[in-house]
């Protein structure tokens, strides 16, 4: 690592108040010279550490930076990971209380479900396809704690890779029966198709996240759980959300996952 130990502590710290105030701080990268991947995760998990002493559950993990085009904007050749928690998660029939967020996004992805546990490293694609019980339509909100999305890898890593929050479909599919490479995706937003896309952006197959995922995660000693929802990379471009938005999700022979996004009060600033 390359910064203090009380400098994690104090990014942590600064990334947790983001919560509380719906205040965004500045790149982590500006403010401390120095700061690598190493510290970044270990800042993470420092947020998780915190959360779960507060009463939350670890109910997953994403998978984030699967994308070329997002690779080659930060510089770096492998995704990175976040932790999911039982509160990030909304029914797909509740709107979307979107005050919570700083600046929110929303993504397409083909949610894992494990039916066993996954423990790297050393995990096949076989190994992995065996562990999922079923897959689901899903949509990831992504937001960031840091002003205008200014990142750089570190800030995201550190920032639990950009997580917000996840709304999934209810209609489970068994991986035997689809081929994710090629299932197809149309995202719309308030109705009107606003990009395509299909499994294969995802490291060639969502199936090659969950592979990484697991033997990244074995080499720091933890295991993938029975039971985990396995967020794997979006199949399109992200886009900006808003009060009052709605975006689908519709995925060939996966069916459909919807988000609405309550209105914002009247008088609200919608300004940020």
């Amino acid at each position: 690592m390359s910064v203090s130990e009380t400098t994690r502590e104090q990014a942590a710290a600064q990334l947790l108040g983001a919560y509380e105030s719906g205040k965004p701080i500045a790149p982590l990268t500006e403010q401390f010279e120095g700061l690598d991947v190493e510290d970044a995760y270990d800042i993470q998990l420092r947020q998780v550490s915190a959360w779960t002493a507060g009463g939350a559950r670890i109910a997953g993990h994403k998978v984030g930076l699967t994308a070329r085009p997002m690779q080659r904007q930060l510089g770096v050749d492998e995704p990175d990971f976040g932790h999911l928690l039982d509160s990030h998660f909304h029914s797909e029939h509740t709107p979307v209380e979107i005050g919570k967020y700083i600046q929110p996004k929303a993504e397409p992805e083909i949610a894992f479900v494990l039916g066993t546990s996954l423990s790297g490293p050393g995990v096949s694609a076989a190994q992995a396809a065996a562990a999922v019980e079923y897959v689901l339509p899903a949509l990831e909100i992504i937001d960031s704690r840091v002003a205008d999305w200014r990142i750089k890898l570190p800030d995201t890593v550190a920032d639990n890779a950009s997580c917000g929050g996840v709304v999934l479909g209810s209609r489970p599919t068994r991986l035997a029966d689809v081929d994710l490479s090629l299932t197809g995706c149309l995202f719309l937003k308030n109705g009107r198709i606003a990009d395509t896309g299909a499994g294969g952006a995802v490291l060639g197959s969502p199936l090659n996240a969950l592979v990484w995922l697991a033997n990244t995660l074995g080499a720091l000693g933890t295991e993938l759980e029975a039971g985990e929802v396995i967020l794997p990379g979006s199949l399109t471009a992200a886009l900006p959300v808003r009060p009052g938005d709605t975006v689908t999700a519709h995925f060939d022979r996966l069916g459909s996952v919807t988000a609405d996004f309550a209105p914002a009060p009247r008088n609200e600033d919608l300004s940020r």
